[in-house]
């Protein structure tokens, strides 16, 4: 099992009667790339930002790299985070907002900056004033502030919110070589799932400041793959006759439903065999549920709230 690098155990924030994240119980592996998936006001940013130390929890626990309660400040300089935009210097050049962030920490060593916009691929941008970068060359040199300190664990509040396709996509590739050449863990929310699911190895989906699950992406890319969708009176009578079949990927769904993951185009075959079994069948098909879809019904549909 790998080691847990972040764990929260009931971490709650409540102000006055409004109770923005109510007991949410998260777990991040070493090396995760865990995103936080939320609709607009899901509670979303207030957890980013108790875990990066920028607000003090009403009640409940944070542990980071096994330090808890007042030993966290002790660590909290290994966590880099770029939460609700980035504070850059309009005027100044990408390099000299990096040099500003590396002195305030103490860090002093050559060429430092340069490399930290190598890997955010903003190497070439020269003295062009930052108030002429695109949003996504901005979010990205956020990002590269987020990195000065050598952080193990990296906390990205909605960082492709309001991008271009190709902004998104230059941001997704940062994260992705950050977690695969550097091993850094990353923390990342968003209320698109459909982007995040192309980098994220965990989730964990948030509504109304609870946390509804928690899955990995295998996990998630099962419950949203294509299946055979059986409905029938009684699925456990069923279970046999798969069995026999020797269909091993399947779920009973409910007391109507079975999914089956694996040989799709059997079901003609399939339905046979349930009739001679006794066991009337009422539809079979071929269906996957959209990722959006899954996460709009996890979270009550609808819009953004």
């Amino acid at each position: 099992m790998s080691e847990m690098l972040l764990q929260t155990r009931a971490l709650t924030k409540q102000y006055g009667r409004h109770r923005a994240v109510d007991q949410v119980s998260m777990h991040i592996k070493k090396g995760a790339i865990y995103g936080f998936i939320g609709r607009n006001g899901a509670g979303k940013t207030t957890t980013l930002r108790m875990i990066s130390g920028l607000a003090s929890p009403t009640a409940g626990e944070i542990e980071l790299f096994g330090c808890r309660g007042r030993d966290l400040s002790r660590i909290r300089s290994r966590v880099g985070c770029l939460i609700e935009g980035p504070g850059l210097y309009g005027s100044m050049s990408a390099r000299d907002n990096l040099k500003m962030k590396s002195m305030l920490l103490g860090v002093y060593k050559r060429g430092y900056e340069e490399e930290l916009l190598d890997i955010v691929g903003l190497g070439g941008v020269g003295k062009k004033p930052v108030k002429r970068y695109s949003l996504g060359m901005k979010q990205r040199l956020g990002i590269a502030l987020a990195l000065v300190g050598e952080p193990d664990l990296l906390v990205l509040d909605e960082p492709i919110n309001g991008l271009d396709p190709q902004g998104i996509a230059e941001v997704r590739d940062t994260v992705l070589k950050l977690n695969r050449e550097r091993n850094m863990t990353i923390l990342i929310s968003s209320h698109i799932l459909e982007e995040l699911s192309k980098i994220a190895t965990d989730y964990g989906i948030i509504h109304n400041g609870t946390l509804l699950q928690e899955l990995t992406n295998e996990e998630l890319m099962e419950k949203c793959s294509e299946r055979l969708e059986v409905t029938l009176d009684d699925p456990e009578r069923a279970v046999p006759v798969m069995d026999r079949l020797g269909i091993k990927r399947y779920q009973v769904a409910d007391r109507e439903h079975i999914y089956i993951f694996e040989r799709l185009e059997e079901s003609a075959a399939l339905n046979m065999a349930f009739a001679k079994a006794g066991i009337p069948v009422r539809g079979i098909s071929v269906t996957n549920e959209e990722l959006e879809t899954y996460f709009l019904k996890l979270t009550g549909g609808g819009a953004d709230a």
